[in-house]
């Protein structure tokens, strides 16, 4: 039923021409655009908020309509949901979560006049449908300057006789054993490595991307563990309320929750999405092809960290960050330095990583290059997935 709905729907968009497509080398004039964003869950999330955010200032900066639509699973009903964005006119649709994608190119298949744009996905370089895009960005930056203002806090921790240096351990509550998740927990660690060489890390999985209780209840049981400093890649506020009442520094993830904690929020990173809307916008706007992979950094401004609390971190960590991010940027700093870690006691010089994302789970492409993790280089979606030494991840 579900094709057959999308087949006919087709077929009238055709006959009727009722929606103006976005084809590559015709332009899509302003007053004929909409743009249509499928969100997992509402306002509530940090970090779906982050995308509704930016899908507001992008659509209303270009001057075209949109519609959201929010708490949408990962599931059939993102395929249908699509659907409907097209029968409302979309020239372009746009999903935010992981699970999205099947769906997502189900429906760039169904409706080729449409633009269909997905965060965080794997598979548009080798789907090969010239309307299917993926997009993230170089958010392990980020994550390794906000490790830098936590292992500079924890050297203030170590400073004050507060903790031992052996005791400088970092809790982290990871939504699900994905290279995404993976690649971010490793570079906020490596950042806070390079200045606290003490420092270990204990991870913990809630295998979900929104459970406030769970977050929580993560946050809590690493504390109780002997955790003394806590980040997080998931999208509730559960762990920073928890650091919160129990006076443990946080780092969190999609925004500031200076507001909610302002006696242990430190520091946030962030994926600033509106320049890549603002791409897509621009480009169905004068008709030229959206690559199948985008990847934002800090120079594109797709890459921020929040202002830095300074009632709760170390001093001198602005100054730091600030010396760091130079460096990133002028490429005098890598994230991924092999240089910076051992797995197993052993520098990597060479490693196949599963970026033809074929559903095999085996690596194809060599991305160790100049002494490097090649990270986003091969696709725009994180590929990392090595544990390395001085991470422990708990439940295993």
């Amino acid at each position: 039923m579900k094709k057959l709905v999308a087949l006919l729907l087709t077929l009238a968009l055709c006959i009727g021409c009722t929606a103006a497509f976005a084809l590559e080398g015709q332009p899509v004039a302003k007053e004929n655009m909409k743009v249509g964003f499928i969100f997992l869950h509402d306002e509530n999330s940090t970090y779906d908020l982050n995308f509704i955010n930016a899908a507001i200032e992008a659509c209303e900066k270009a001057g075209v309509p949109y519609v959201l639509k929010t708490n949408v699973p990962e599931g059939e009903e993102c395929f249908d949901t699509a659907v409907e964005l097209v029968a409302d006119g979309c020239t372009i649709i746009f999903a935010d979560s992981f699970g999205h994608e099947p769906y997502m190119i189900e429906a760039a298949m169904q409706f080729p006049d449409v633009e269909f744009c997905h965060a965080t996905g794997t598979r548009a370089h080798t789907q090969g449908l010239p309307n299917y895009h993926n997009a993230f960005a170089s958010i392990y930056e980020g994550r390794y300057l906000a490790g830098i203002a936590a292992g500079l806090k924890l050297n203030e921790m170590i400073e004050a006789g507060t903790i031992t240096p052996e005791q400088a351990k970092v809790g982290y509550v990871g939504a699900y054993p994905y290279a995404e998740v993976k690649s971010g927990y490793t570079s906020f660690f490596l950042g806070v490595r390079s200045v606290c060489p003490s420092a270990t890390m204990e991870v913990t999985f809630t295998y979900s991307w929104y459970d406030e209780a769970m977050e929580k209840e993560a946050a809590t049981s690493l504390i109780n563990n002997g955790c003394v400093l806590i980040s997080q890649h998931a999208d509730s506020m559960g762990a920073p309320t928890a650091c919160e009442d129990a006076g443990v520094p946080n780092v969190s993830y999609n925004g500031s929750t200076v507001a909610a904690c302002p006696n242990t929020f430190i520091v946030s990173s962030r994926i600033n999405w509106a320049p890549y809307m603002t791409f897509i916008i621009e480009c169905t706007i004068n008709g030229e092809a959206i690559p199948a992979d985008w990847t934002g950094t800090i120079a594109t401004g797709s890459v921020e960290l929040s202002e830095i609390n300074e009632t709760a971190a170390a001093p001198g960590t602005v100054e730091k960050i600030e010396e760091v991010k130079a460096g990133l940027a002028d490429g005098s700093v890598k994230v991924f330095d092999t240089a910076a870690f051992t797995v197993n006691g052993e520098t990597v010089t060479s490693y196949l990583a599963d970026v033809d994302d074929m559903g095999d789970f085996q690596g194809e492409t060599e991305v160790i290059k100049d002494g490097c993790f090649a990270e986003s280089e091969f696709r725009s979606a994180p590929y990392f997935d090595l544990t390395i030494d001085g991470i422990t991840i708990l439940g295993q």
